[in-house]
């Protein structure tokens, strides 16, 4: 072998360790940001594709309230749209309801007040009579299981939870790229990678073809 041949060899081997490096550095970076959100999204993939069979029955709240005359004026004189609740009345509210009232747009009219509070794994509404400030309320919780199929879906979970779904997302793209790279680079010693990469491809799309119509 010349020597011009062995330094050949030997500046590509240590172009692969440095890549090996590298690849496996982002990928079990990547691998520990998202491995307790993978989790929870592959654990709750299985009962929301099972749902129907996992479903609980809803618990109901009602409450009925009857707000002061003080912290009714704080009403003001508005009549029709959409605008969240005054800070007074808000806050009166918080403090005898099992709910976060947040800064959610209410739905105004002359005679009263609608504010829808969703959330995950339940719903929520409350009603102002602006006359009498008498205020209906009702909360449905449909349990843990729910809340967490609802964390998964991104159901009414406000847009940090979203921005977080995101985050996750480019995680695992970085985790499955890097995977992707470090099988290339370990294929010749596994012979069996690429026809396992192919199965992984094939089958979904087999079923796709043959059983979704």
């Amino acid at each position: 072998m010349t020597q011009h041949a062995a330094t050949d060899i030997a500046a590509r081997q240590q172009r692969r360790g440095y890549w090996l490096r590298v690849l496996h550095k982002w990928h079990w970076i990547s691998s520990a940001i998202c491995l307790v959100a993978m989790l929870l999204f592959a654990v709750t993939g299985i009962t929301l594709n099972h749902a129907t069979a996992l479903e609980t029955k809803p618990v109901v709240t009602k409450h009925t309230l009857q707000i002061p005359a003080p912290v009714l004026r704080g009403l003001g004189t508005r009549e029709d749209g959409n605008a969240p609740l005054p800070p007074r009345v808000a806050d009166w509210l918080r403090e005898r309801l099992p709910v976060s009232i947040g800064a959610q747009p209410a739905e105004w009219s002359a005679d009263e007040v609608y504010l829808s509070l969703p959330r995950p794994g339940g719903d929520a509404w409350l009603s102002i009579d602006r006359e009498t400030g008498a205020v209906e309320f009702e909360g449905t919780s449909r349990g843990a299981l729910a809340y967490l199929n609802d964390l998964h879906k991104g159901r009414n979970t406000g847009a940090a939870w979203n921005w977080f779904i995101d985050l996750v997302a480019i995680a695992c793209l970085v985790f499955c790229v890097t995977g992707l790279f470090l099988l290339q680079l370990h294929a010749r010693e596994r012979r069996s990678t690429w026809p396992l990469v192919a199965l992984g491809l094939v089958v979904p799309v087999l079923l796709a073809l043959i059983f979704i119509h």
